[in-house]
């Protein structure tokens, strides 16, 4: 008996192949990045071909991330049961081939619904990873193999929208925006080649039951809190969208209460609670839920405002986001160096205060410069949010995933990327939503302030004295029902009898952009909330990522 006790305690010899495997590994993050990044700047574009609302794009990214985040529960456990490096083929496979689809599609509910199975097939796919690198490395070289994930992410973020910018504008065989999936083919080859090759199988010695009512209960309730936020606008919030949210809490609930029962009577929970006795994982869930949705939510307001509100094509936006992506490299180098180590959460709450500081420096930059607006303007604030990003994300999935045991690696890890990708989603919906619910109020405002400057644009466009009152009226109208218009497609009855003097297109012109403006300055402010709350709940974090290194 002891013999078996001392051989089950021995340290496990490190995988021979491990760094080539982390290769491979990476190269599906990359891929679920990319597919992350590239709608936001592609989405305008595909809405133009596709038609819809701009609610269109708001889905592009919430149907992924949110059958990402409902299958990453699933897809941690299916590695336990069946083997991860079976699990990573299915889902490498099944993402390239969902791409392929997304490529093919002809409508915006087929497109949706291609982007939902690739987020499937990525839940599959991406926990597999997170549970082999905590197999195949000694824990004196995880850090380095998390470490990684930094630049390699870093770089993906810089190329990302830069990437589907060029070829949206590129138009290469005609394919517009469809390349930007077409791109995940050679990418999907090379994993599933590589996985073949150099991935090792690992399996629980005790293969767990799936808890396919818990899978239903949090797929349930994940949608009933999502669905409401993104459609709520445009369906100009009926009763049944509070509902839907409340149910959506309640289902959460149950889904807590099944989860504990189901551990208590022997069986195989979809997530082990156990896990959130541990004060490292239950404090990374709650920073990683708030900490991603400001940074995914923000992103998809930043290329609303670049590419609707500043009329940018898809490449000038990709590249006005250049700097952010430089810093955020900047940022994991830094903490590639040793920072991660030294500092541990120190330095997950100095890369927030960092974004934070970056979010106010944007804020300013775009309230004080206005009409005048650039790219070169907006640098050193997006610096210094991409810089605290990649300080902050540098040491996070170590610090969470370090203290789970081996037992548990699924579990957490579909857990943990479960949650970022539901945060996503969320930050997608919420600051979305915001962002549209603003515009209209804020065109109508600038249009009230600038009374004097209007009657004399209508003055000089042959607009008698008499009729100027109702002419100014019959603008704003105009001006704030069309940005409140979810299909931009659409002519509200306001605008159909409005005015066509170049004179006052101009002058509408200016009020949209200052519009858009403003309701980007209010939803960052949300989004700098969102950092600060995270920035409190760091603190329930160890103060490093081993509970052992805290004692010295």
């Amino acid at each position: 008996m002891d013999a078996v006790l001392e051989r089950s305690a021995a340290p496990r010899a490190p995988y021979r192949y491990r760094w080539v495997a982390l290769f491979v590994i990476l190269a599906v993050e990359v891929m679920d990045l990319l597919d992350a990044l590239v709608t936001n700047i592609a989405g305008p574009s595909i809405r133009a071909e596709l038609g819809g609302s701009y609610s269109l794009v708001q889905w592009l990214g919430a149907a992924y991330t949110l059958a990402m985040a409902i299958g990453l529960l699933t897809g941690g456990r299916l590695g336990d049961i069946y083997g991860r490096r079976r699990l990573f083929l299915i889902g490498a496979a099944g993402f390239t081939l969902a791409s392929l689809a997304c490529a093919l599609a002809q409508t915006p509910s087929q497109l949706i619904a291609a982007r939902a199975v690739q987020g499937l097939f990525g839940a599959v796919m991406l926990p597999q990873g997170l549970g082999m690198i905590k197999q195949m490395f000694s824990p004196a070289e995880q850090a380095k193999a998390f470490g990684a994930f930094g630049p390699v992410l870093g770089l993906s973020s810089v190329a990302g929208p830069i990437l589907a910018g060029w070829l949206v504008d590129a138009d290469f065989f005609g394919a517009g925006w469809r390349m930007i999936f077409i791109i995940n083919l050679p990418l999907g080859l090379f994993a599933v080649l590589g996985a073949i090759k150099f991935l090792p199988e690992f399996k629980s010695e005790r293969a767990p039951r799936l808890d396919w009512l818990g899978v239903a209960l949090a797929a349930v309730g994940a949608f009933l809190l999502l669905y409401p936020l993104v459609q709520g606008r445009e369906l100009d919030w009926p009763v049944w969208c509070f509902a839907l949210l409340a149910v959506g809490v309640i289902v959460f609930g149950l889904f807590a209460i099944y989860e504990g029962r189901r551990e208590r009577r022997g069986l195989d929970p979809l997530v082990t609670p156990s896990l959130f006795r541990k004060r490292a994982f239950s404090g990374g869930l709650a920073v990683g839920l708030v900490f991603f949705a400001a940074l995914i939510g923000t992103g998809l307001v930043f290329t609303f405002y670049l590419q609707i509100g500043l009329g940018y094509s898809p490449l000038k936006a990709g590249l006005t986001t250049l700097p952010q992506a430089l810093g955020t490299v900047a940022g994991f180098v830094a903490a590639g160096v040793g920072l991660s180590e030294r500092l541990g959460r120190k330095l997950l709450l100095i890369g927030t205060a960092v974004m934070m500081a970056g979010t106010l420096g944007f804020m300013l930059t775009v309230g004080l410069a206005g009409a005048a607006i650039s790219p070169w303007r907006l640098s050193p604030a997006l610096v210094l949010i991409g810089a605290g990003m990649g300080l902050a994300m540098a040491p996070f999935f170590n610090i969470v995933l370090a203290g789970v045991d081996d037992e548990e690696t699924g579990s957490a890890a579909g857990a943990l990327t479960s949650v970022q990708q539901l945060g996503g989603a969320f930050g997608l919906a919420m600051l979305g939503t915001i962002f549209f619910a603003l515009v209209p109020g804020q065109v109508a405002r600038h249009v009230d302030d600038s009374r004097a400057e209007l009657r004399t644009v209508l003055t000089a466009a042959g607009v008698p004295a008499d009729a100027q009152n109702a002419v100014a009226l019959s603008l704003r109208d105009c001006l704030r029902d069309r940005t409140a218009e979810d299909d931009p497609d659409v002519t509200p009855p306001s605008c159909r009898n409005a005015p066509a003097q170049p004179e006052l297109q101009a002058f509408a012109q200016d009020k949209v952009r200052a519009g858009f403006q403003d309701a980007t300055i209010g939803t960052a402010g949300v989004s700098f909330l969102l950092l600060a709350l995270a920035f409190g709940l760091s603190f329930l974090l160890p103060r490093r990522a081993r509970p052992d290194a805290e004692a010295h």
